[in-house]
């Protein structure tokens, strides 16, 4: 008897199983990075529950850091980071135009790019020495936000670099090569058809570094930041550059390892208030990538 029309044969239906179990250990790979995230924040969420209020946001702490809020805190995180993604992101993107679009392939470019790469890998703490020692000493800028955000932007350069340079890299050669047959100098061609269909790979490369940025101990504890710092509730202009300021991760650490006859909740509604600002943050950024992306025509 003849095999119905169309039907697979053993090796296709081998092919098909082959298919489904690579399928099945994939989905399970990404169920094994999911769920533990969920779990964690869920957990987060169920201890810091208890003391996550508007007034835990927008007040000072109190009682030796026991009561109170993270309002001092968690505005310098966000004065240090914002500062250090707009040192970072001009200069990094800057930095891979050039070496993407004007430099030759030399020794000197393969060896800017080698650095490039290990600064990547360089350990915060010495991230950390070397602000304190070039900002401020050296520069004279004292600890300071302004210290500890270029301390922070000089970590973010390598990330910023290198995805913009890809994504640089990913638009193809023929738009170039159109621009400049019409006449185009390559800035024009970079500025009008380059940038436009990369941005959304730059924007990535922002994104991973948000993350980065805010939970960075170390580099501000040496540069910028501080145990304590009284200001006035609600207030969006309470620091200058050259202040000293709290920041959620150091507080987060000063919290758990230094305050006694602390809530147990407090450490937790610490982290969620980060978690959700990093969160927030990215989800932003990715809505105007996904926006950005849209409009690409190929």
């Amino acid at each position: 008897m003849n095999p119905p029309p169309f039907s697979l044969s053993p090796l296709g239906r081998r092919r098909q199983r082959q298919e489904r179990l690579a399928q099945g250990v994939l989905a399970g790979m990404v169920l094994a990075l999911v769920l533990p995230l969920l779990a964690l924040v869920g957990y987060l969420l169920v201890k810091g529950a208890p003391l996550l209020s508007w007034s835990f946001l927008t007040t000072n702490p109190t009682q030796g850091m026991r009561a109170g809020g993270i309002w001092p805190a968690l505005l310098g995180t966000i004065y240090l980071v914002v500062m250090a993604l707009i040192v970072a992101t001009p200069v990094g993107v800057l930095c891979a135009i050039y070496l993407n679009e004007y430099a030759r392939e030399t020794w000197l470019t393969r060896l800017i790019h080698l650095a490039v790469v290990n600064l990547a890998g360089v350990p915060s703490i010495v991230h950390a020495l070397f602000g304190l020692g070039a900002f401020v000493l050296f520069a004279g800028l004292g600890r300071s936000i302004l210290a500890a955000s270029l301390t922070l932007a000089i970590m973010t350069l390598p990330v910023i670099i290198t995805s913009t340079r890809e994504a640089l890299a990913a638009v193809p050669m023929a738009f170039r090569e159109a621009c400049w047959n019409v006449g185009a100098s390559r800035w024009q061609t970079i500025r009008h058809v380059v940038l436009p269909n990369a941005v959304s790979g730059i924007l990535t490369g922002v994104i991973l570094q948000v993350s980065r940025t805010a939970g960075e101990t170390a580099p501000i504890m040496f540069t910028g930041a501080v145990f304590y710092k009284k200001i006035a509730a609600g207030d969006l202009f309470a620091y200058s550059l050259r202040d000293q300021c709290m920041a959620l991760s150091m507080h987060l650490y000063t919290v758990t390892t230094q305050v006694t006859n602390a809530p147990e909740a407090l450490p937790y509604a610490i982290a969620v208030v980060l978690l959700v600002a990093v969160l927030a943050v990215n989800a932003l950024a990715i809505a105007l990538r996904v926006r950005l992306r849209t409009r690409k025509k190929w």
